[in-house]
């Protein structure tokens, strides 16, 4: 066994669980090291898997490397394959291995530790690669059909260049994790707004605050990681998700953001929790419809004030969990501890996140600070430890 052990620790959203990475015949096993890396990025602890097919796509060794564990693809005596794992991961599922599946058919390794799995009702997830002609096929879509409704979860990506390719390993693994860790108590439906909002001077010119959402995707992915059913109001922002959320609405106006944040409340699964992180205009321009001529002087554009989302959320939203964001610019620490307060006391909700625009763009060493409604402060160094602490915060009883 040769084993990488460059991997840098991302969350413990996996953390100590043993998981079984199963790699059947198909190109995309090429894909294997990357994802039993990106597994133990997460504190998964690997035991990968093979079948004689894979192995002629990629050796043992290249995924015994990855994974830091032997490679398990003969028949032993020991059968571990039968031991105690928390989870479990086919990629790529090939048609031929689902079909053995359906099928109760038990002619290796692989197969008799997806049974075993399945039999003990641990978290299973397929992730099918094939050409787009084999997954047309009808009966495709009955053996998928019938082993999603024995439990298994099936991650699909697109289809691209006439092909069902293998997502991206942080996406497999980003979901992965919801599915294991959605099996915790107090899972929650959480909104979390990000992003920054414009709103039109002309038809042709607009004002907008800045925000790039890096923030907001992170705690929406580590909630979506830690079982969580996470929706995303999403205003403008410059940066993407690490992988694709499964529910993200999005709409860059105050008016707009609002709307869909009152449609949530509003609804008959409403979120139980709430993380305002987005960066709504305070104020926005008095429209002017057409587009004002260049080269003019001077031109006094009118501000009106906007409505306070939280605020009006308020009404809708008793009994959940609410988080909003501060940011001052020109303020020490206990002036900024002091107006967070001030917020928390004026609007009943249950923390702040507060930080100075000095922190937001620095690398200093505490990032933000968290208030609470008893007035202490939790210290916060990074992103990661922000929303560790948030998740922490939305999972107390």
């Amino acid at each position: 066994m040769v084993e990488d052990v460059g991997v840098e620790t991302k969350s413990n959203c996996l953390a100590g669980k043993k998981v079984i990475l199963c790699v059947s015949g198909g190109i995309a096993a090429t894909e294997a090291i990357k994802l039993s890396r990106e597994l133990r990025r997460h504190g998964a602890i690997v035991y990968p898997m093979m079948t004689k097919s894979a192995e002629k796509v990629i050796t043992p060794l290249a995924l015994s490397w990855g994974s830091g564990m032997e490679v398990i693809s003969e028949w032993e005596s020991k059968m571990s394959q039968l031991g105690s794992f928390d989870a479990l991961i086919l990629a790529p599922a090939t048609r031929n291995t689902i079909a053995k599946f359906a099928h109760g058919i038990l002619d290796s390794p692989v197969m008799m530790a997806i049974s075993a799995a399945s039999g003990r009702g641990n978290p299973i997830m397929f992730v099918p690669s094939m050409h787009d002609d084999l997954f047309g096929d009808p009966v495709t879509k009955e053996l998928l059909d019938s082993v999603n409704n024995m439990g298994i979860s099936i991650f699909l990506d697109d289809s691209r260049e006439g092909r069902r390719k293998q997502p991206d390993s942080i996406s497999i693994v980003g979901n992965f994790c919801n599915i294991v860790n959605s099996k915790l108590p107090n899972r929650k439906k959480v909104a979390v707004t990000l992003g920054a909002n414009s709103s039109p001077i002309d038809s042709v010119r607009f004002i907008q605050n800045y925000s790039t959402g890096t923030t907001g995707w992170a705690i929406a992915e580590h909630f979506h990681r830690m079982g969580h059913e996470v929706v995303c109001v999403s205003g403008k922002t410059s940066e993407k998700p690490s992988f694709s959320l499964p529910d993200v609405r999005v709409d860059s106006t105050p008016e707009g953001m609002l709307g869909i944040c009152l449609q949530l409340a509003n609804s008959e699964n409403a979120p139980e929790s709430w993380v305002h992180a987005a960066a709504i205009l305070d104020y926005v321009p008095e429209f002017v419809k057409g587009k004002r001529p260049s080269g003019k002087s001077e031109w006094e554009v009118k501000l009106r004030p906007t409505k306070k989302h939280i605020r009006e959320i308020s009404e809708f939203a008793s009994g959940s969990k609410r988080i909003a964001f501060k940011l001052e610019v020109e303020d020490d620490e206990n002036s900024l501890v002091l107006r967070s307060k001030e917020l928390i006391d004026n609007l009943g909700i249950d923390a702040v996140v507060a930080n100075l625009l000095s922190e937001a763009k620095g690398d200093l060493e505490n990032r933000c600070r968290i208030v609470f409604p008893d007035g202490k402060v939790k210290q916060i160094c990074n992103l990661r430890d922000l929303s560790e602490s948030l998740e922490a915060l939305i999972s107390a009883d």
